[in-house]
């Protein structure tokens, strides 16, 4: 298992390959297929109604969750954080989340095992970067970050592919975690917890979503 990264720290940017060189999709741009509009689009009418620029507004937020994104798991893999390309005020607002996260790492006994883990699949032909995977109060836990407004039902598919990842590294999953931290007074610190591995349901849909995923590349419409 390989990995190619041409930004550190990014998750976004980390090109994945197989031994023979072969680039692979990403977990989160397979599940990209998924039709989320039945949230997003009251989201941004909302907005609207508030006259907030939606698209504006999710940029600002995105950048902020990334940011403490990064200090999290700069946190478990004991390195600084890169605040490279970032405002004060951006440090700040991405600061709560990383006091929520460390006040969640009180509550638990950890053993980390895993933290940003660039994992290929040579038998699925994808690949992921896992966030978090630990012993965690006597269980290996998969454990993903969020910062966001809840938990949605998508969020389980991409523990399933990483769940596929982790078996075919010779790791066990025991329980599989997402741990939402918000960013601001709007957002609130919400997690799920569910036993055992990826469900078989939860796999078939993510295997169902990279099946469009390569069809849909194949046929090139443009």
């Amino acid at each position: 298992m390989k990995n190619e990264t041409h930004a550190s720290h990014v998750k976004e940017h980390t090109v994945y390959k197989t031994t023979d060189g072969v680039r692979v999709p990403s977990v989160t741009t397979i599940l990209k297929v998924l039709d989320k509009s039945n949230y997003l689009v009251p989201w941004a009418n909302k907005l609207g109604m508030e006259g907030i620029d939606a698209m504006k507004y999710r940029d600002e937020k995105a950048r902020v969750g990334t940011l403490a994104h990064e200090m999290i798991l700069s946190h478990f893999n004991k390195r600084e954080p890169n605040l490279y390309d970032f405002s004060q005020r951006e440090i700040d607002q991405a600061e709560n989340s990383f006091l929520k996260a460390l006040e969640w790492e009180k509550r638990h006994t950890i053993n980390t095992i895993l933290v940003e883990a660039h994992l290929v699949s040579e038998v699925n032909r994808f690949g992921g970067t896992i966030d978090l995977y630990a012993d965690i109060d006597g269980k290996l836990e998969l454990i993903d970050w969020k910062t966001g407004n809840g938990i949605y039902p998508e969020f389980w598919f991409q523990l399933a592919g990483y769940g596929l990842l982790l078996e075919q590294a010779g790791q066990e999953v025991e329980a599989r975690r997402i741990v939402n931290i918000g960013r601001d007074e709007t957002e609130n610190f919400i997690e799920a917890v569910r036993p055992g591995p990826p469900l078989d349901d939860e796999i078939a849909i993510f295997r169902a979503c990279q099946t469009i995923y390569e069809c849909k590349k194949r046929l090139r419409y443009d």
